[in-house]
């Protein structure tokens, strides 16, 4: 049912441990997450996730510790999520894209006091990439860590190679076995599950279940609080307007780390009691075969990221016909393609709102007029058109701040007060631009601030521009450029002094030390200081600059 408050009296569990157990008692047998040849059914999920719980207990962690979580999507996120949620602990998924300075950055502010990580993924070696954030980190010391550069971190456990090293070994891959999510699990054995069952019933829906740090529409990457039954009950919300149901079966390429991948997949399937499918393969012929052999009924996520899926070989032999719904166009069926995507409504999805607030059920073709259209807000969340100069409600037609409010927003930022988040009314300020019409449909106009869109990830020009002057010394101007496979690309006007010689590709390799690299500019254009378009004022001209960007 449409709910427009958290607890509205009917039988949705509104907790993670609640949630998990009702559907493992209903689904066990059902396979809840598909990723390649990683296959986690209801019940696994539910035996594999009490083992890590009472492990998680045994190491101390509680209500309300932070616990960390560096993997890619998989089964090991989805049990290590719910072995902390079940016992009231605070999950903070972090970016498999992070450089070694953003994960110090990331665990000291989101007060992590235990991680579970992989080892690596895609060429990220996160053993040294921690080793390099922590230095204090000693991984063949038996006891916990006490470090002044993460205060709050106490313990790292890695997961094993294709299950790990043999329960003789005491060090593989240079970690000590007292440091492996196995050694964590066995010493869960010495906690009743009696303990367990204890702790997630003392779970309560006002409580935190998890912090979703934003991809960096700021210089620093705010980490946005939800609690467990406003996330569930949104999720709810929007199961009810995409028809998801046990039957169905869903295709996203979000990363769990990110809002969409997290709660608007893992989290949304989990409450539908559905299938969710994923494919790490690098090679578009894997993810190919997975989506054959898995028949998704909806996809979602980033379309950049499926984009070249059509150019295989293979593409125009493979049976796809099992996709009937979703976002993802270019990979579904021509008898259910739009012929024009601009005639169907779009979605606004933001972390501080815990997956999609702008929506429609209406997935057909939009007449002209509504030709751009992100529908109307979610059920529970009202939104307002704002000018951001002197903070009047503005009409149908007027272009101004989209304001949101509601009982399924985030409760706040992490370290920061209610007030430095939220009006005196309650209201969220967003930040985008956007205009509605007569007929309550809203229309996307433009950020409020430079935030560049890249590959469904974002980017603060400041964030580039500060880390360009701190390894180089040199002063940058950066915007984004449109691009038909990521949507954007970072760009970059770099100020050379006279005299001085500089070489973009080593200053990337510079970048990569410090930044994701999503985050660094593809495009860099070395300009003279005369050569920097101003306008009368002495700004910089924006347009100018970025269309010289483009010319070059």
């Amino acid at each position: 049912m449409i709910a427009t408050t958290v607890d509205a009296g009917d039988e949705l569990p509104l907790t993670v441990p609640a949630l998990l157990r009702e559907r493992a008692d209903r689904h066990g047998s059902r396979v809840l997450l598909a990723r390649d040849d990683d296959v986690l059914t209801y019940g696994d999920a539910d035996r594999r996730s009490l083992a890590l719980a009472r492990g998680l207990l045994a190491a101390g962690v509680g209500r309300g510790t932070h616990v960390g979580l560096l993997y890619p999507n998989g089964s090991e996120f989805v049990v290590g999520w719910l072995a902390a949620a079940r016992i009231g602990a605070v999950t903070v998924p972090l970016s498999t894209f992070s450089t070694s300075a953003e994960l110090r950055t990331l665990l000291r502010g989101a007060g992590v006091g235990v991680l579970l990580s992989a080892r690596s993924y895609r060429g990220h070696d996160y053993v040294a990439a921690l080793a390099e954030a922590v230095p204090e980190l000693d991984l063949g010391a038996a006891g916990p860590l006490f470090a002044p550069s993460t205060p709050v971190l106490r313990r790292v456990f890695f997961s094993d190679d294709a299950d790990g090293a043999s329960s003789g070994e005491h060090r593989s891959g240079g970690v000590g076995r007292a440091w492996t999510v196995r050694a964590l699990a066995e010493g869960g054995e010495a906690v009743g599950v009696d303990v367990a069952r204890a702790a997630q019933e003392a779970v309560y829906p006002s409580d935190r279940m998890v912090i979703v740090h934003t991809s960096g529409s700021t210089s620093a990457p705010k980490g946005v609080i939800h609690t467990h039954g406003a996330l569930i009950r949104h999720q709810a919300n929007l199961n009810e307007i995409r028809r998801y149901t046990p039957d169905e079966v869903l295709f996203s390429n979000s990363p769990f780390f990110w809002i969409g991948g997290f709660a608007y997949a893992l989290l949304g399937t989990l409450v539908a009691g559905g299938r969710l499918v994923c494919s790490n393969a690098q090679e578009a012929a894997g993810v190919l075969d997975v989506l054959e052999r898995e028949r998704p009924t909806m996809v979602n996520g980033y379309s950049q990221s499926v984009a070249q899926l059509p150019a295989d070989p293979s593409f125009a032999g493979r049976d796809l016909s099992s996709i009937r719904r979703g976002n993802l166009y270019s990979i579904m069926p021509a008898d259910v393609r739009p012929a024009d995507p601009g005639l169907r409504h779009q979605m606004l999805g933001m972390t501080e709102t815990g997956s999609v607030c702008l929506v429609s059920e209406d997935e057909g073709d939009q007449p002209e007029h509504r030709r751009g259209s992100f529908g109307r807000p979610a059920p529970g969340l009202e939104a307002r058109i704002v000018d951001p100069d002197d903070g009047r409600v503005l009409g149908p037609g007027e272009v101004g701040e989209l304001w949101l409010r509601g009982p399924f927003l985030m409760e706040g930022y992490h370290g920061r007060e209610r007030h430095e988040v939220f009006d005196a009314d309650g209201w969220y300020h967003s930040g985008d631009l956007f205009v509605v019409d007569d007929e309550g449909f809203y229309y996307f106009r433009g950020r409020g601030g430079d935030v560049i869109k890249t590959g469904g990830a974002n980017v603060s020009p400041a964030e580039v521009e500060d880390t360009i002057r701190d390894v180089a010394g040199l002063t940058a101007h950066v915007v984004g450029l449109a691009d038909a496979a990521r949507g954007q690309i970072v760009a970059a006007a770099v100020r050379v002094p006279t005299g001085r010689t500089v070489d973009p590709d080593l200053l990337r390799r510079q970048l990569a030390d410090r930044l994701s690299a999503y985050k660094i500019p593809r495009r860099i254009v070395l300009l003279a200081d005369n050569e920097v378009p101003t306008m009368s004022s002495g700004k910089i001209d924006v347009p100018a600059l970025r269309e010289l960007l483009r010319a070059r």
